[in-house]
């Protein structure tokens, strides 16, 4: 058994990042227009060694969601910074860094999104999920919690859901996974991170019932797609194009941001569906032994099942619907 200080100092894999940002946010809530109300950052350098760490909280201008979650009540993050103060140190941390989170598509997907709201976007370019780096070592864990991979590598969590301490136990986590991974040339599963550029600033509508003490508590409505004109043609076949009316569903994290992704099935003539039924064409998912609620109905209707690299260029060429 190779120790890790062996394992880096002669058998690193040249091909991985040269740093890491171990990231977490607490938010408001887990739907579009949600905002982060803390943030912490653990910069690693390119072996998980720890080079500094940094926590904020941030100002969401409106009501802070699961307080009994995060504990942060409003009169807390009255006087925090807004996101669009603390957005360049946030970028320095993030900088020429992978991010690293656990279920990093939640992260990723939050900070891109209030970089967009400030008319910015973020410096990353890549991201690293430790859920699918603990599924390419083929760890013994119960369940995909933060707080089962903690447990195997004996990190000690003081603060679940306190930014700046699931960020540390992360970091304390990745490290040896990170070396696990380099001895047993295992590929890291790292994903492309697109910024949005695409963001209205129309105002938002505030949830019926509700007006909190930042205003609106809203920045921007949920959007409601018109619902698919063409009829469903049933499920997709391999070797055969996708064709208009196609119910499609995703699960898991992907390269793409998902709403982008789900945009361009609809302007293709796709129906974006929420859920898998025996009415499902496809599922598009990058990890297909999940054992997400979709993926298991999936497998118990045989529904057909794709990669986000595959679906992409199903996209190209999707056949007219019939008649």
């Amino acid at each position: 058994m190779l120790d890790d200080r062996t394992t880096a100092e002669t058998m690193w894999p040249t091909a991985y990042p040269q740093g890491y940002a171990v990231v977490d946010v607490e938010t408001t809530g887990l739907a579009r227009d949600d905002r982060i109300v803390s943030a912490a950052v653990y910069r690693l350098d390119a072996q998980g060694n720890v080079e500094d760490h940094w926590y904020t909280l941030v100002n969401p201008r409106r009501d802070p969601g699961p307080v009994w979650i995060h504990g942060l009540t409003s009169d807390v993050l009255q006087d925090a910074p807004l996101f669009e103060d603390i957005a360049e140190e946030f970028s320095g941390r993030l900088a020429d860094r992978v991010l690293v989170a656990h279920n990093a598509i939640f992260d990723w997907q939050m900070i891109a999104r209030e970089y967009a709201r400030a008319a910015a976007a973020a410096p990353v370019r890549q991201r690293l999920c430790t859920i699918a780096l603990s599924k390419e070592l083929n760890l013994p864990l119960p369940n995909h919690k933060l707080e089962s991979l903690a447990a195997h590598f004996g990190v000690v969590q003081q603060r679940a859901h306190h930014a700046l301490d699931d960020a540390r136990v992360l970091a304390e986590a990745f490290r040896p996974s990170l070396h696990a991974a380099a001895r047993d040339g295992v590929r890291l599963p790292l994903l492309e991170c697109r910024p949005l550029t695409e963001w209205s600033n129309s105002p938002a509508a505030p949830r019926v019932g509700y007006q909190g003490p930042f205003g609106a508590t809203s920045w921007r409505p949920s959007r409601k797609r018109p619902p698919c004109p063409h009829p469903n043609p049933g499920r997709f076949e391999d070797g055969k194009p996708l064709k208009q009316g196609m119910r499609i569903a995703f699960s898991g994290d992907t390269s793409v941001d998902r709403e982008l992704l789900e945009d361009r099935a609809v302007e293709a003539g796709l129906h974006v569906a929420t859920s898998v039924s025996r009415l499902t064409s496809l599922l598009v998912t990058n990890d297909p032994d999940s054992a997400t609620s979709k993926t298991v109905k999936a497998k118990s209707f045989g529904t057909p099942v794709v990669d986000e690299a595959a679906f992409t260029q199903l996209l190209r060429d999707v056949a007219p619907a019939d008649g």
